[in-house]
């Protein structure tokens, strides 16, 4: 009897440790998930972008346009933030921003608007119907939304960011305004993994 309560409390040791082990994230924790596995779209220079291209980085990516007042800049100037926070790591961070708004935001338009945040930042344009077919693929919601006077308009999106793992692993879902320092620590706990 006292040997085999000694191996059940031993079992139970072991498998508290292996549960001590699975990284405590502030993100939604999306390990798994089945969509929003990679993208193919040019980015603002014209090259061709996938999720092979930036092979041991952890990479944030998110979907909104140039024009958005409050959502887009938001989130990426948190990403820039998140990246220093990170000191020498951060430079193992890539931002990726995709454009749900092409007609508008042109390469130029692009260039510039990385450039207020991180010129490292990169942002992904594709045709109308290559930006359709990935935001499905990532399960992102956008629409555009006629505005006041005749040929203006916003765009409704999703405002979160994907994150994939150095190995390109799609991670962590991250809310909308959870702060650089949250997303600094989540970033952190893949960098180590």
């Amino acid at each position: 009897m006292h040997r085999r309560t000694i191996l059940l409390s031993g079992l139970a040791l072991a498998a508290a440790a292996c549960m001590d082990s699975k990284p405590s994230f502030r993100s939604v924790d999306i390990t798994g998930a089945e969509y929003a596995r990679d993208f193919n779209l040019p980015d603002q220079n014209g090259k061709p972008r996938s999720l092979k291209d930036f092979a041991g980085q952890v990479v944030v990516v998110f979907f909104g346009f140039t024009q958005c007042p409050d959502v887009c800049p938001t989130t990426l100037a948190e990403l820039a933030q998140a990246k220093k926070l990170l000191g020498a790591d951060g430079a193992k961070v890539q931002g990726i921003f995709v454009t749900v708004d092409p007609e508008r935001d042109t390469a130029d338009v692009l260039k510039a608007y990385m450039a207020n945040f991180d010129p490292g930042f990169v942002a992904l344009r594709g045709t109308p119907e290559q930006t359709a077919a990935m935001a499905k693929d990532f399960k992102v919601y956008y629409k555009k939304v006629e505005g006041k006077t005749p040929g203006s308009y916003t765009m409704d999106h999703s405002a979160a960011s994907f994150v994939y793992d150095p190995q390109g692993r799609l991670r962590l879902y991250t809310r909308y305004g959870s702060g650089a320092q949250a997303l600094a620590d989540d970033l952190k706990l893949l960098l180590k993994a």
